[in-house]
């Protein structure tokens, strides 16, 4: 897996929102190096296990497609004697 790049406004919002759950949860403030290093570590240590979650949850999708398709492709089927 790549790391995964941010735009300059994604990381903002995703900063703002991981300082903001410290606050809320914990009463504490975070500044926006603690918070851009907790998101940057998050990324790097736990986001590997939710991509993938994410390529098995796609896989899944196409396979019941894919069983969609071949049972219509099988309904076509001309009769032959």
């Amino acid at each position: 897996m790549e790391n995964i790049v941010f735009s300059p406004e994604q990381k903002a919002h995703l900063v703002h929102k991981v300082k903001a759950y410290f606050n809320r949860e914990f009463g504490e403030e975070i500044g926006q190096f603690d918070a851009e290093f907790l998101l940057e570590f998050f990324g790097r240590e736990i986001g590997p296990y939710y991509y993938n979650q994410g390529l098995q949850d796609a896989a899944g999708v196409i396979e019941v497609q894919t069983d969609a398709m071949k049972e219509t492709l099988y309904t076509m089927e001309e009769p032959t004697h």
